[in-house]
């Protein structure tokens, strides 16, 4: 068995089992606030907890990256073991107002590469899921991304940091892209934003705060079902870096060239 089946069976598994937490938590969670806005309930915490110990049974020689308690010296480096690399509930704030926009993110990095991701709507039932040459696939549906062209036929998603203040550009990016593209769309996942793109749901998504417990796993979704992920002035991809393009293909180099002009000079 490729090896690689065997950890997106894993990861697959974990974020079941963090489902069963997040889900069995709703309504008697404890929420603090991280940062402004920034939310961590004790839901996030079991979760992850859950999918650590679960995934260190499975491969104890493993690491793990999680968003909570995660240190920016942290980052493995292309000698570093398999590095599982977590988000217990991307999408808490909706999740704290019982909103049904936010899943569980799972992704592994392998010498330097993101090579398998798992994402889970426990809402939906709907479990996002690929491997490097192995395609994506929801639930039992293989994905292939939409094949819009045009600007003006897309469908594109962003993500806010949870302060806005310093992040105005988002705003200003909203308004250029809300006079050109068919419609844009907010959900406050990151992770489901670019799972949606894999899915064909959506034709992009772009941003400029994200974390890597947000993308690694989508990534890998992207690449899989057809689309590509650079960072947003078209350079290669860097998951650790805080903004992301993520679009269908066809759209890609189009979009890089308006992030490269800004959305002053149009």
């Amino acid at each position: 068995m490729d090896p690689l089946l065997d950890y997106l069976d894993a990861a697959k598994e974990a974020a079941r089992r963090a489902a069963v937490v997040v889900e069995d938590w709703r309504e008697k969670f404890v929420v603090r606030e991280k940062g402004r806005a920034d939310l961590v309930t004790d839901a996030d915490l079991a979760s992850q907890h859950t999918i650590q110990e679960y995934l260190a049974q499975r491969f104890p020689t493993h690491g793990f990256l999680g968003e909570e308690g995660f240190t920016a010296d942290r980052r493995p480096g292309a000698e570093a073991p398999p590095t599982w690399i977590v988000d217990p509930i991307d999408g808490t704030t909706n999740y704290v107002h019982d909103c049904p926009l936010y899943c569980i993110s799972i992704g592994l990095q392998v010498a330097g590469e993101l090579v398998v991701g798992a994402i889970l709507d426990p809402s939906r039932q709907e479990m996002f899921a690929a491997a490097k040459g192995h395609g994506a696939w929801l639930n039992q549906r293989r994905l292939q991304t939409s094949r819009a062209q045009r600007l003006d036929e897309a469908l594109l998603a962003t993500g806010f940091p949870p302060d806005m203040r310093g992040h105005e550009q988002t705003l200003e990016w909203w308004r250029y892209f809300s006079f050109r593209a068919r419609s844009l769309r907010r959900t406050g996942s990151t992770a489901l934003n670019m799972a949606y793109v894999a899915a064909g749901r959506f034709d992009g998504y772009f941003a400029f705060d994200n974390h890597v417990w947000d993308v690694a796993g989508a990534t890998v979704l992207v690449r899989e079902a057809g689309g590509t992920v650079t960072n947003i002035d078209g350079s290669p991809y860097d998951p650790y870096t805080p903004d992301a393009l993520a679009t269908n293909g066809p759209l890609h180099g189009a979009l890089v060239d308006i992030f490269r002009g800004g959305c002053d000079s149009r």
